[in-house]
């Protein structure tokens, strides 16, 4: 609810408090008074874009501030939460205009930009009239208003929404992937039967290698130790030792012990020649090779780098690598399968959001019916009986809102063609189609304060009765403000406020009075009988008042 509004220095305005309270506010006072300037300022303190110059002639600079009580549940918190503003029960926005045409703005003394104050104002503040472009006359929010007033839960739909489109989605990522497999299919194909004839298993890579060059240095080594065998054997040193041996044992009964000591060097030196001879022959056996047994290996050698080379991986990384591409053809192969299911859970997920839009489709166009009905019903005591509001329900673009595109349109006369409310209605016309509509969907943005700019205009008598009936049942429970120069409308007003224009000396200055029951009759009587206040006037002004 807005609570207050403090003016300076703007236009014809000096200095001006407005305390507001809830339920029905009236502003009254002649043409050209200043009640618009009311508006234009409240506007620009929430940021609407409006006169581009509102600094009062000789001042420095234009400020307005407005205070809202704001619930602790109010639509606006999540903006200010957005914005980093923390807030408690009330909220104050102060804009300055300098003369030289910047504009600065606070929310709770914390600067924001006018997109915040923007934003903001469209839970706070909500205004009807014939210049209205943000409220009920702007087709994009006439599906979320028809929907409110049907009190229709979209959660269903929405769910329905977001399980097709992540389903489309699943599809589309597994189509593509499978496109990409299929195009290198031939090339898989090829690499894992070549990886499946090699075989190549960890390890085997430096196993080769060193078999390799063991063998390569076989050849040049083998002669040389063929030789040292030969010089070991019997007919080398093997041979003369025994040979030395029988010699000594021979002579050795008559050496008196003089060649024990020697012989058995000789048995020990003989057994240490017959180790080095049998580690001489391992040798010579290890080095006896057959020379396509080297061909072979550098083969199998050559060809493992050569497919370590080719995929660009360690070659002890090649069976894993071809169980990688085993898995691809495998996905390949089973990638039919698998956009089967996904493309029948699409299919679902289109079926049940197809049942989901078609259930809320049935229930807008039910509740299209009852809103054309009440406001049928609401325009026939405004003196609008012959005019027909009708919403209408068509396709549209599909969303998580449903299928469906809703526009209230009028014809203002029987057999006229119907439009949008902001192009075929006067400017009378559209304030009592705006103010029957606001009535028909009342609490649909509960904690907004409504204001309604002349919204009388061009109506008198039980007309002008049946607005002010309205605007007060509208008032109940909530904040409606509205500028008037109806009496009718004014005796409703449960505060009452007279603008008047003074001029002092040379300046032209508008002021804002409130106004006790005693003055609410005199400026009722201003309003029915004009400059001169008779006492009829009066009375007929504390008939109206007394209802």
């Amino acid at each position: 609810m807005l609570r207050s509004l403090e003016i300076r220095d703007v236009l014809i305005i000096d200095r001006l408090e407005l305390a507001l309270g809830p339920g029905l506010n009236v502003l009254t006072g002649e043409t050209g008074a200043g009640k618009s300037i009311l508006l234009d300022a409240l506007g620009f303190v929430l940021g609407w874009r409006g006169r581009a110059e509102l600094v009062r002639q000789g001042a420095t600079q234009g400020e307005v501030t407005a205070v809202f009580d704001l619930p602790r549940r109010h639509a606006a918190r999540v903006v200010l939460a957005e914005a980093g503003i923390e807030v408690e029960d009330e909220l104050i926005l102060r804009r300055v205009n300098a003369s030289d045409g910047r504009k600065t703005a606070w929310v709770n003394d914390r600067r924001v930009s006018g997109e915040v104050l923007r934003d903001l104002s469209d839970h706070l503040v909500e205004l009807h009239g014939q210049h209205d472009d943000r409220g009920l006359l702007n087709p994009r929010g006439h599906r979320a208003l028809l929907d409110a007033f049907a009190g229709l839960n979209l959660a269903a739909l929405r769910g329905a929404w977001v399980r097709q489109r992540e389903t489309r989605s699943e599809l589309a990522a597994a189509e593509e992937s499978l496109a990409r497999a299929a195009a290198e299919v031939d090339f898989l194909r090829h690499a894992v039967a070549e990886l499946d004839r090699l075989n190549p298993e960890p390890g085997e890579d430096a196993a080769l290698d060193a078999r390799r060059r063991m063998m390569q240095g076989a050849g040049r080594i083998r002669d040389d130790v063929a030789k040292a065998l030969t010089a070991l054997s019997d007919d080398g040193a093997e041979g003369r030792m025994r040979d030395a041996l029988r010699w000594l044992d021979g002579a050795a009964d008559k050496a008196e012990g003089r060649l024990e000591t020697a012989m058995s060097a000789l048995n020990r030196a003989l057994i240490e020649l017959g180790e080095a001879q049998a580690g001489v022959e391992g040798a010579l056996e290890a080095l006896d090779f057959d020379p396509g047994e080297l061909e072979r290996t550098e083969e199998r050698l050559f060809a493992i780098r050569a497919l370590a080379r080719k995929h660009g991986v360690p070659a002890d990384d090649l069976g894993g690598f071809a169980e990688g591409l085993r898995a691809r053809l495998s996905a390949i192969d089973g990638g039919a399968a698998g956009l089967a299911r996904l493309q029948k859970a699409v299919t679902e997920a289109e079926a049940d959001y197809a049942v989901e839009a078609k259930r809320i489709t049935a229930e807008r166009r039910a509740a299209a019916l009852s809103l054309d009905a009440a406001m049928a019903a609401e325009l026939a005591p405004l003196k609008m009986e012959r005019a027909v509001f009708a919403t209408e329900v068509a396709g549209g673009e599909p969303g998580p809102e449903g299928v469906d595109a809703v526009t209230f349109t009028v014809a203002t006369n029987p057999g006229a063609p119907s439009g949008p409310l902001n192009r075929i209605a006067s400017g009378g016309e559209l304030s009592r189609f705006l103010l029957a509509l606001k009535v028909c969907l009342t609490g649909d943005n509960p904690g907004l304060t409504l204001i309604f700019d002349e919204i009388d205009r061009g109506v008198g008598g039980a007309t002008a009765d049946a607005v002010g009936r309205r605007l007060q049942a509208l008032a109940h429970g909530a904040q409606v403000l509205v500028v008037t120069h109806s009496p009718q409308v004014a005796a409703f007003g449960a505060h009452h406020w007279r603008v008047e224009k003074r001029v002092t000396g040379d300046q032209t200055l508008s002021t804002v009075t409130a106004l006790p029951p005693s003055e609410r009759v005199e400026e009722i009587a201003r309003m029915l009988a004009g400059d001169t206040v008779t006492e009829a006037a009066r009375a007929a002004a504390r008939a109206l008042l007394a209802g």
